[in-house]
């Protein structure tokens, strides 16, 4: 199968182009917003420059993933100023609003996120669709560094007592949305994703692989993560429909907070009853 001319797909494999990269693009474009709110908050000056580049590199990345989708006629401001909000296919993960002055969550959503990223881009990477396969490459050298930056702190807040029971309670928040991040958007499409070799991994295979690299990440900073055991399947880590959160994300279900950030960031587009989005960075090559 070649996407290389949009023109020749037929419908199922334009739904999960576009399913894909919606994923892919609003998990990004989500995140970046509500790093944004951590701007000459964070407890170092070091880490709030972090965060900040963070965040720029996030917006970038969904910026790349809107620009394919931009082959099947999609624009930017159908993509996020003129979109409703139950169209967006983020993870609940990302539209969770931080609790005041909470750089526990931050740090913890931050490693949750990122680690499923790194998994997500090793099924991309040889991606049957050249322009994925060409921007996973581009990008995965900054979420390396995402990665990087969450685990560093991940580390220095366990080493305290305070800082861990704040990681603990962040974690107990945040796990059941995580897990959304490998929420089919529905069981068909995602398997056409597999079959047409956009990506060569199954949303299961990858929250199996997350399960195991995270959990045990966390238990050796002493920390109790919230999902169940299959005893007779060799301890394998499960996770059940009691583990997950009503609202999943990615069947177009959201939280009251998804509500609140789309209103915020469309606010100034709608008030000036503009046409098109005004673009503060350039292209990305």
């Amino acid at each position: 199968m070649s996407f290389e001319d949009p023109d020749d797909l037929e419908e199922r494999e334009r739904e999960a182009l576009e399913t894909l990269l919606k994923r892919l693009g609003d998990d990004e474009f989500v995140l970046a917003e509500r790093y944004t709110e951590w701007q000459v908050r964070a407890p170092t000056l070091e880490s709030d420059l972090a965060l900040a580049n963070v965040a720029q590199d996030e917006l970038g990345h969904a910026r790349l993933w809107y620009d394919v989708l931009g082959d099947l006629d999609f624009e930017e401001r159908d993509l996020v100023y003129e979109r409703d909000p139950g169209d967006f296919r983020h993870s609940t993960l990302v539209e969770l609003p931080f609790p005041e002055g909470d750089w526990a969550d931050a740090v913890l959503r931050s490693y949750l996120y990122d680690s499923a990223e790194e998994l997500r881009f090793d099924a991309l990477v040889d991606s049957s669709h050249p322009k994925i396969a060409d921007r996973v490459e581009k990008i995965r050298q900054e979420e390396t560094y995402h990665l990087e930056h969450a685990r560093n702190w991940l580390e220095r807040l366990a080493a305290g007592e305070d800082g861990r029971q704040r990681l603990q309670d962040a974690l107990d928040r945040l796990f059941p949305h995580a897990l959304t991040l490998f929420e089919p958007a529905d069981e068909e499409t995602e398997a056409a994703v597999v079959d047409l070799g956009l990506r060569d991994a199954t949303l299961e295979e990858l929250g199996e692989a997350w399960l195991s690299t995270v959990v045990p990440s966390l238990e050796s900073l002493d920390l109790e993560v919230p999902v169940e055991t299959r005893t007779d399947e060799e301890d394998a880590l499960v996770v059940t429909a009691a583990t997950l959160p009503e609202e999943r994300g990615r069947d177009g279900t959201h939280t009251d907070a998804w509500v609140d950030l789309h209103d915020e960031l469309t606010h100034t587009y709608r008030e000036l009853e503009r046409e098109a989005p005004t673009k503060l960075m350039g292209d990305r090559e």
